[in-house]
């Protein structure tokens, strides 16, 4: 009993760091920016000296904003796009290094270093490639002209920046998520493969009713990692787009590939309007657990059905 009570507070001593760190850097601030999110909360503003309660007015403010709204539109947009790139690439990608292909080891490290490169420096690369390097080859062969317009900017299009987002995210994050379907698929038991093929199924066969339901598991995790990555996309669309190029949307000039994590940003230190971008970003956290768990639900049933 005495051994089992000291093996306790050994165990909350080593743990206590850990969870005044979470409450400090996590939980606090998340309540408090609950609570600014119902004032006139600005960077110029202190509690006992301007700062005052106004309701729900930030909130309502916001769901009327068309720049908002239209990062709300363009966000889901951009994620159901994203979504399916990383997953159908990463399934293809994983298939392709668990085959008998040689050098798949150096292909999973390859397919993967994408991933360990920041944000916002794969930006301003890609950024580099569309604004230049595309360009720079209609100019210097003729014959990739009609690929490779000289003058014609990708990122000077909305519709294509959009685009140029999934494709660079894409090949960010397509790598690690690969990685994940490599495990599943690895584990699906090679005799169930060679049965099927002595009966006679052919690799399309074999690929639907043996390794898509086995990997189901994966599918779930896969899902809701990219789903949750795509909506809070930030430092790629700060570096490769900045929010550009403009349009108009509800009558008002807003920025045109503005995801809704940029907009929070913008809002709060731009505008220099705190209490709002926290409103904003209330309401953006309420969507993402409710799409979430929807989400996760959906996937599990999808599970049993396969």
């Amino acid at each position: 009993m005495e051994k089992t009570r000291e093996n306790r507070i050994v165990f909350w001593l080593f743990l206590a760091p850990v969870l005044f760190a979470f409450l400090m850097v996590v939980v606090v601030p998340f309540f408090m920016g609950i609570f600014y999110s119902f004032t006139s909360w600005s960077s110029s503003a202190r509690v006992g000296g301007g700062l005052s309660f106004i309701g729900l007015t930030n909130f309502t403010e916001s769901l009327t904003d068309p720049s908002f709204l239209y990062s709300f539109i363009l966000t889901f947009i951009y994620t159901a796009i994203n979504v399916l790139a990383i997953n159908i690439v990463s399934f293809a990608l994983a298939l392709l290094v668990t085959s008998a292909i040689k050098g798949r080891n150096i292909y999973r490290v390859g397919f993967f270093l994408p991933n360990l490169i920041g944000g916002l420096i794969l930006g301003y690369v890609w950024q580099f490639i569309f604004n230049n390097a595309i360009p720079g080859l209609g100019k210097a062969w003729a014959f990739l002209a009609p690929l490779a317009n000289p003058d014609y900017l990708i990122l000077a299009d909305r519709n294509a920046s959009v685009l140029a987002l999934v494709l660079v995210g894409t090949w960010q994050y397509a790598g690690y998520i690969m990685m994940i379907y490599v495990a599943a698929l690895e584990s699906v038991p090679v005799e169930l493969h060679e049965a099927a093929r002595i009966d006679g199924a052919g690799g399309w066969l074999r690929l639907k009713n043996i390794t898509i339901p086995m990997v189901a598991q994966a599918f779930t995790i896969t899902m809701f990692l990219t789903l949750v990555n795509s909506f809070k996309q930030f430092d790629v669309n700060v570096s490769l787009t900045a929010g550009g190029p403009s349009t108009m949307f509800l009558g008002k000039p807003i920025f045109g590939t503005e995801l809704l994590a940029l907009d929070i940003y913008n809002t709060a230190f731009l505008a220099n309007n705190l209490a709002q971008g926290q409103a904003r970003a209330f309401i953006f956290f309420i969507v993402l657990v409710v799409i979430s768990i929807v989400q996760v639900r959906t996937s599990k049933k999808r599970e049993v059905e396969l």
